[in-house]
């Protein structure tokens, strides 16, 4: 059954891989190709239009924050496939929405179903499969989310593209394709290896830890709450949530009200969902290698810069802004894969699932908010452009990066304290 498990594991890996790719590449990391399309043929202002995502957002951080108790009850399978229901549902919306009403209640299906079948339940799953090299296998897993950003821009666009309402070709087979996923979930994922033994919060495999991974007893969601720190790094999650979400979810469109050819923006972010793809891995592969600290202060720092770029860019500067878009692939991390990894970092295995699910929250949070401000900002604006608010979010990322260094020293200690005092009680030497 050991050996059974260990291949099977695999199917469960490439199973989730497919599952980020269409949920995520196709519903979420390429909806900035929609915006521009829907407002001007509906003729809706986008800032009202933008608050379909707010539903989204804030759907997804309600859930989130029950994911413990969803995935005791529940299960991931028929999690995963009242996700993939939930997505359908809310691309058949979007196609056929004439108001903001109806694309309202898209936003609220479309928010369901990303809470149920991408990051937070993959992660849960990952950890229960996986007991080496987890941070690797979660990036690799997530980096599915790139490749369906640049596989999807390749077939939406041109769609989208083609009239006036292509947009509604484009959902309804984004529905169908979901369709086909969905399916093969039901018939080849298992919740579980048959000779687990873990508990519901993390798997406790006797196999040798990865080096950075640092799994630890942890301490309880109650006492959690009580240290500083942990409010603290929920801000800073929240603000991270709002800048790197605003301005990646909002980049297709400035590329375009900047004077940039369509067709070259496009292809640009194709190969920003490709350079996504590696900028997961090689977060998952950093945090493995160099630890938390090191990981998220680059991805930080390279997103500040990257958006920056983008809100200096113009028609002029086509280099420059391809530079922008493709580098904020590396701020992506930050928004999936770098947050259980710092729950199960910071706060340890005790809590697991209900600390990350709040993490997840605090995030998600933050982009309910950022989408609504950036238009709001856009339509404010005298130039009609998101030049002012990216700049805010890039030096809200740098002050980010550095805060978080701060927060991680201070978990870093307290786990030292936490570990020896554990360790002290159940040696008998000691108790004596």
């Amino acid at each position: 059954m050991k050996i059974k498990s260990s291949y099977y594991k695999w199917v469960i890996a490439a199973i989730s891989f497919l599952m980020v790719a269409t949920a995520l590449g196709f519903c979420s990391g390429n909806k900035s190709l929609y915006l521009k399309a829907i407002t001007e043929a509906l003729h809706i202002e986008r800032r009202y239009f933008s608050l379909s995502d707010s539903f989204r957002y804030i759907t997804t951080a309600v859930l989130n924050l029950f994911f413990g108790v969803q995935i005791a009850k529940m299960g991931p399978k028929k999690m995963i496939l009242c996700g993939f229901g939930a997505l359908i549902i809310s691309c058949i919306l979007y196609a056929l929405g004439t108001n903001v009403f109806v694309f309202y209640l898209a936003g609220i299906f479309l928010g369901a179903g990303l809470a149920w079948c991408t990051t937070t339940v993959v992660a849960f799953v990952i950890g229960k499969w996986f007991t080496e090299n987890v941070g690797t296998v979660m990036g690799i897993v997530l980096a599915a989310n790139g490749l369906g950003v640049a596989v999807c821009a390749q077939i939406i666009s041109p769609i989208i593209d083609a009239g006036t309402f292509g947009y509604r070709k484009a959902y309804l087979l984004t529905a169908a394709i979901l369709g086909c996923i969905a399916l093969l979930a039901l018939i080849f994922f298992k919740d579980e290896p048959e000779d687990y033994a873990g508990s519901a919060e993390l798997p406790t495999g006797k196999k040798k830890q990865p080096k950075r991974a640092r799994k630890w007893e942890g301490i309880a969601y109650e006492e959690a709450k009580k240290r500083s720190y942990f409010w603290i790094m929920a801000l800073c999650v929240f603000l991270i949530g709002i800048s790197v979400q605003a301005a990646s979810g909002h980049t297709v469109a400035h590329l375009k009200d900047i004077g940039l050819d369509p067709v070259f923006v496009t292809n640009v972010w194709s190969f920003h969902g490709l350079t996504l793809a590696c900028a997961k891995i090689l977060a998952g592969f950093c945090f493995d290698r160099f630890g938390l600290k090191i990981t998220l202060f680059f991805c930080e720092m390279i997103g500040a810069v990257s958006i920056f770029l983008l809100a200096i860019s113009s028609a002029d500067t086509p280099v420059l802004a391809a530079i922008g878009a493709t580098a904020i692939s590396f701020a992506l991390p930050l928004e999936n894969i770098m947050l259980p990894l710092i729950a199960a970092d910071m706060f340890g295995e005790k809590s697991y699932a209900k600390i990350m699910g709040m993490v997840v929250a605090f995030n998600t949070a933050g982009h309910a908010i950022g989408a609504p401000l950036t238009d709001l900002m856009f339509d404010m604006s005298p130039d009609h452009s998101y030049k002012t608010i990216f700049i805010i979010y890039a030096v809200l990322l740098a002050v980010i990066a550095i805060v978080f260094d701060v927060l991680l020293r201070k978990a870093d200690k307290e786990r030292a304290l936490i570990t020896a005092k554990n360790h002290d009680y159940g040696n008998p030497c000691q108790r004596n």
